[in-house]
């Protein structure tokens, strides 16, 4: 029986002092930056307007169009314009730059994919469906999340004396 390839790495990445980037203001841009502000206050939001709930969150947002020149630069971008021609030319902009991208509702483009996460102090946990069930993944995610919350698993690792 043949194994199925994974099309994306599950890898922890430094985001410390990297330029990251959010370009859309609205929901689908919020939602990447409530998950994004669990691991950092350091990213930067592009967008002509921005959904109220941005108010709440630590980061630098910038009132504008998208420009080419603004992914100079970047570590990681995430396109949540909700407008398919103008993702997809940022995604292009991106991979011109080396920049890896994360295309919201479009895993063809995406570079990079955020799994489900479960954080509890240093601990995180992962959850991915190779970018085929998000809804599968969050499921898993919260499963792991009762359970821990419950006391059925044991997510503090003690070292050795």
């Amino acid at each position: 029986m043949e194994r199925e390839k994974s099309v994306f790495l599950p890898v922890s990445v430094n985001i410390t002092n990297k330029k990251i980037l959010i370009i859309g203001g609205g929901k689908e841009g919020l939602h990447k930056a409530v998950l994004l502000n669990r691991f950092t206050s350091e990213a930067t939001v592009i967008s002509p307007c921005f959904h109220e709930g941005f108010n709440v969150l630590p980061f630098k947002l910038v009132k504008k169009e998208y420009e080419t020149r603004d992914i100079e630069e970047a570590f990681l971008v995430y396109v949540c314009t909700g407008n398919e021609s103008l993702n997809a030319r940022i995604k292009a902009d991106a991979e011109k730059s080396g920049v890896l991208a994360n295309v919201c509702d479009n895993p063809v483009l995406c570079d990079f994919i955020s799994p489900a996460i479960y954080k509890k102090e240093n601990v995180t946990i992962a959850v991915s469906s190779n970018a085929r069930n998000v809804y599968q993944s969050i499921g898993i995610r919260n499963q792991i999340k009762v359970l821990a919350e419950q006391g059925d698993i044991c997510l503090e690792i003690k070292a050795d004396d």
